[in-house]
């Protein structure tokens, strides 16, 4: 699915591409509307992408420029040498992703996982957060069967009973709870010492080369997280905002509302604190990049952890909107 909005003679020269996922986010609403371009005066390309792990494929062969992506994908991709730059955080570990365990699985709590099976998306912050519940249990992936597949195949094989299990984000995370239960959420996974985030991310000699285009696009997002902090009924299950997430994201007004109260977002004087973007080496987004290629390199997922991940976070463009 791609949406292209123009922005005529001024945009002709400044085109980029835009990757996003199905998250309810309340910045989708500004990518159905076109406010991006507007902001931006850039002709924006966005295009639908099921994982994380497939937006860094794309911006490594140079057919996307920003993209809205995971920590676990982003520790990943750049531990192999992908120059990335996060410029805004979209949310932090939340109740939007969970695992979600399917009734009849006889899995009633977090020790009754083991011989069992789960799934997640492929190299997703639920992938990382899954393995790390499982090793926090003393369990491995031998006593555990974990499969690494997109979340559609996930939704498919859950409903057909070949799954005990799925850490998932909407609007897979809807789909699962429909036939089974929440055993533990991204928050709480966070709170046993696996953290995560999500940002939007962008190719380092294109971050380089238009800040301000950075400047703005996090300007138009800034602007629509602080109208749903202070007017709550603008973005209820009768808003047209929930509508225009619906039939932007698919499902209904009402499952986008109840999916946007899960998220935990950072106002921009958040973000750019040291406790997230700004404090360079000792950031929290640059520790958890850190501390995730460090477990994956432990499961084997990556080869390497770097010195320092404090090149791939940046303050600038939450610091100039303000």
């Amino acid at each position: 699915m791609a949406l292209t909005f123009g922005t005529g003679a001024e945009a002709a020269d400044k085109k980029v591409t835009v990757a996003y996922q199905t998250d309810a986010l309340p910045s989708s609403v500004a990518i159905a509307s076109g406010e991006f371009q507007r902001a931006t005066g850039y002709e924006i390309d966005f295009r639908k992408f099921n994982s994380g792990a497939d937006i860094f494929a794309a911006i490594a062969s140079g057919d996307v420029q920003v993209g809205y992506v995971g920590s676990s994908p982003f520790a990943a991709a750049t531990s192999r040498g992908l120059d990335v730059k996060a410029f805004q955080l979209a949310s932090i570990s939340g109740t939007d992703e969970a695992l979600v365990v399917r009734n009849g699985s006889g899995i009633e709590g977090l020790g009754d996982l083991k011989g069992k099976k789960l799934a997640a998306a492929p190299v997703s912050t639920d992938h990382y957060q899954l393995l790390a519940l499982i090793k926090a249990q003393g369990l491995s992936e031998k006593d555990v069967q974990v499969f690494a597949i997109p979340q559609p195949e996930i939704v498919a094989a859950y409903n057909r009973g070949d799954l005990d299990g799925g850490f998932v984000w909407d609007p897979a995370l809807t789909e699962l709870k429909k036939g089974g239960k929440v055993l533990v959420t991204s928050r709480e996974v966070a709170e046993k010492g696996a953290p995560t985030f999500s940002a939007w991310v962008a190719a380092g000699e294109f971050a380089k080369e238009n800040p301000e285009f950075l400047k703005s696009f996090a300007g138009v997002v800034d602007k629509i997280y602080a109208s749903f902090r202070q007017d709550p009924a603008a973005w209820g299950p009768d808003s047209e905002n929930a509508k225009t997430l619906a039939q932007f994201l698919g499902g209904t007004a009402e499952q986008q509302a109840a999916a946007l109260k899960n998220l935990t977002l950072l106002t921009p004087e958040e973000q750019a604190s040291a406790q997230w973007l700004g404090g360079g080496a000792d950031s929290g987004a640059a520790k958890i990049l850190k501390d995730t290629a460090t477990f994956l390199k432990e499961q084997g997922k990556v080869s390497r952890v770097l010195a320092s991940y404090a090149d791939f976070v940046t303050p600038t463009a939450l610091a100039l909107t303000n």
